[in-house]
């Protein structure tokens, strides 16, 4: 969730120069609408920013606000193409209903949310529409396809070529095999959505303490509420809307977003998961110190729901400085400790397992990404996991059809832990 972006602006600038991202492979070129060189329509605070949602959290994340900025992707002239899909899709799912449904775009924007006024914790590319039949009929829809911040990109590449090592990633990119996955701390939502969307056999669950954040994510920023799931383990609303089943082509129904303390729900679950994503922090701006001690209950039940053979845990971090040596682990308030906390459990800790611990950089922002996998079965030195990310990151690329290179994310700052 938490961002930092770099004081040195001039860094920045330099990167803003790219509007388009040519892929690792040349024959493919593909337009990324999350590419950093929007970032300017969402981030800077002078732009004509309304408050579209605000609301008080009593989890310890203050005053909790969704703010919306104007974006100048997809341009009007190609909306006509999303009109056109959505009334296909409105025939498909209700054939004996009304007839020549006509959609309507009404924009798309970037919807930032907030903790105090201040600290962005998330942004996402949502689109509003309405059915011309009916102008009240408005609905919002988060742009699954897009990534706006780039720690969750570092997030995606990192850890999806490190699973990828030992995993068969194009059986569930084509739902033949299923995949579990964990997201602690949910957010706008765009991480899990954006991983559903790209992998058909991944089913995701979130969770997520403050119920003040699920309404922001899903009143303000587009994110299914058919995810919701009530306390009893039911989905809060048993089936999913007409509009729903229009919008989201069965994506929603794979995600189960799960209002709960992270500690309670991994100490009482009995999934597997392939792959697990923790990035939750409040509204001091604090990673909780019981996701990371390695004597919690949290990290030591996160290791017995780990797939032995190649469970991978990906962790956003973020330091209090500039991370200007990138040959080491950058010596934020708790960094350091948070990497070898979580490779001593999750590796060190399990007799028998081998895998790997590393940290990369995130490009424009103070933000790195802590990956610890079981994944790396045949890769006994770090120059063979070094080479298997680089392979595995053009797969995943290639496989998943990504906007943005696996590789950009992987080969900046790379650090082993020790």
């Amino acid at each position: 969730m938490m961002m930092m972006i770099l004081k040195r602006t001039s860094r920045v600038k330099n990167k803003l120069a790219v509007g388009r991202f040519y892929a690792s492979n040349p024959r493919r070129i593909i337009e990324d609408e999350g590419d950093w060189f929007y970032a300017s329509e969402w981030w800077d605070s002078s732009h004509d920013n309304n408050t579209v949602f605000r609301s008080i959290s009593d989890k310890g994340n203050g005053v909790v606000s969704v703010v919306s900025s104007h974006s100048s992707r997809p341009k009007e002239s190609h909306w006509y193409k999303t009109e056109n899909w959505l009334q296909q899709r409105y025939g498909e799912q209700h054939p004996g209903g009304e007839q020549n449904v006509v959609f309507k775009i009404l924009g798309y924007q970037w919807r930032t949310l907030r903790f105090n006024e201040d600290t962005r914790q998330s942004t996402a590319k949502v689109m509003a529409a309405y059915k011309e039949s009916d102008p009240g009929s408005i609905f919002l829809r988060q742009e699954a396809h897009c990534l706006a911040v780039p720690y969750l990109k570092s997030m995606v590449s990192a850890g999806l070529a490190s699973l990828s090592c030992n995993y068969d990633l194009e059986g569930s990119a084509y739902g033949k095999n299923t995949m579990k996955v964990l997201c602690i701390g949910h957010g706008g939502g765009s991480l899990p959505l954006f991983l559903a969307s790209k992998i058909p056999g991944a089913i995701i669950h979130i969770v997520e303490i403050d119920p003040v954040v699920i309404s922001a994510s899903t009143e303000a920023m587009g994110f299914p509420t058919y995810s919701i799931v009530k306390p009893c383990g039911e989905r809060l609303n048993p089936k999913p809307n007409l509009i729903d089943q229009v919008l989201w082509k069965g994506i929603h129904e794979r995600l189960l977003l799960y209002e709960s303390d992270a500690e309670h729900f991994i100490a009482e679950s009995t999934d597997i998961y392939d792959m697990v994503f923790v990035d939750a922090y409040d509204g001091d701006d604090i990673f909780p110190h019981k996701l990371w001690d390695p004597d919690s209950v949290f990290l030591k039940a996160l290791g017995e729901r780990l797939h032995p053979e190649h469970g991978t845990v990906v962790v956003n971090l973020h330091s209090d400085a500039d991370m200007l040596n990138e040959s080491r682990l950058p010596m934020g308030k708790y960094v350091s400790q948070v990497c070898k906390a979580y490779k001593k459990v999750i590796l060190d800790g399990v007799g028998g397992l081998s895998g790997s611990a590393f940290m990369v950089h995130v490009p424009w922002v103070c933000n790195a990404s802590l990956v610890v996998s079981r994944g790396f079965r045949n890769s006994s030195t770090q120059d063979m996991v070094l080479n298997d990310l680089i392979s595995k990151s053009l797969h995943v690329e290639n496989t998943l059809n990504l906007p943005f290179s696996c590789l950009q994310y992987i080969k900046r700052g790379l650090v082993f832990v020790d």
